[in-house]
């Protein structure tokens, strides 16, 4: 399936920072926090894809595995004491294949009354590939899993190891989501277009935060993961004081669960939830408190500003 081209994504209008009408989160908190787990599954030996490799190495690649397998057996447990002791619930990212592979994990997350949006069905599979009929029903067979196995309407998704297609979002929407993750365009909630009209908004899903990105990618010391966070805090918690921000850490339990890295992060929530203003949400609640309060001042606020460039 080739991409059509295009200059941008025509999935949002350009608006200033400052051009923005104010946001007010509840109990007049300057930051939205929401902490985003990445409750994943790696298959063993997956299918092929030809758009991309699910393993650097040649399978089995059991260094890939093992490690992803750690954060299921041994992380999330880890993880979980830390956000308990903050009061902080998850918003999962879920590969919904894992109610199935693993769902004791999913029990003591769905204990804790945390969010489960959908992540795919396997972090091995992508949407590269899949046409709309293919991509539509993968995104459906998710859904209804977490409906089935956890009671939850799914309301956010991020896509599959983060793979999409032109119609990703439009489709999400169609089949009753309410939020995206996948735009890594802002630190405030934005509306999203959608061809179905439907109310849709990206909620902001941090990829310099994200752990995996972090010690893999950037190859950053846990101390300074650490101090990181803070400083991302220390930044969105002073604008906030103008118009409400949001925080997302993204978080995989692989990754940030390591014995010698999780006190970085325990560090770094100790430090935010000693502050006053912090609204400890989920991004269904982020997303529907802004569809609920903001998003049509938002659209007039667009609207305004084309009407101005027009003239």
């Amino acid at each position: 399936m080739s991409t059509p081209t295009k200059a941008d994504p025509g999935l949002y209008d350009y608006l200033p920072w400052d051009s923005r009408p104010k946001i007010t989160w509840p109990g007049n908190a300057r930051v939205a926090l929401w902490i985003a787990p990445n409750i994943e599954f790696y298959e063993y030996a997956p299918p092929a894809n030809p758009h991309r490799k699910a393993w650097p190495r040649p399978l089995p690649d059991i260094l890939g595995y093992g490690t992803r397998d750690y954060g299921n057996r041994v992380g999330h447990q880890r993880m979980m004491r830390v956000l308990d002791q903050y009061g902080l619930r998850g918003s999962v990212s879920l590969s919904t294949a894992l109610l199935q592979h693993h769902p004791e994990v999913i029990a003591m997350a769905a204990e804790r009354n945390w969010e489960f949006f959908s992540h795919g069905i396997y972090n091995t599979r992508y949407t590269y590939g899949l046409d709309q009929a293919q991509e539509r029903e993968m995104i459906q067979l998710s859904m209804d899993l977490i409906k089935q196995h956890t009671g939850q309407h799914c309301d956010g998704y991020l896509a599959p190891a983060l793979s999409h297609s032109p119609d990703t979002i439009d489709l999400f929407a169609e089949c009753g989501g309410n939020y995206t993750c996948d735009l890594f365009h802002d630190d405030q909630p934005t509306p999203v277009i959608t061809r179905s009209g439907k109310k849709f908004v990206s909620v902001p899903y941090s990829l310099e935060l994200n752990d995996t990105i972090v010690y893999v990618t950037n190859k950053i010391e846990p101390r300074r993961y650490g101090q990181m966070i803070k400083d991302a805090f220390d930044r969105l918690y002073a604008e906030g004081e103008h118009s409400g921000t949001v925080m997302c850490v993204p978080l995989h339990a692989y990754q940030v669960s390591h014995p010698h890295r999780l006190a970085a992060f325990q560090d770094a929530m100790d430090y935010i939830c000693s502050h006053d203003g912090v609204w400890k949400a989920t991004g269904r609640e982020i997303a529907q408190h802004y569809l609920d309060n903001h998003y049509d001042a938002a659209l007039a606020a667009q609207a305004a500003v084309r009407a101005e460039e027009a003239v």
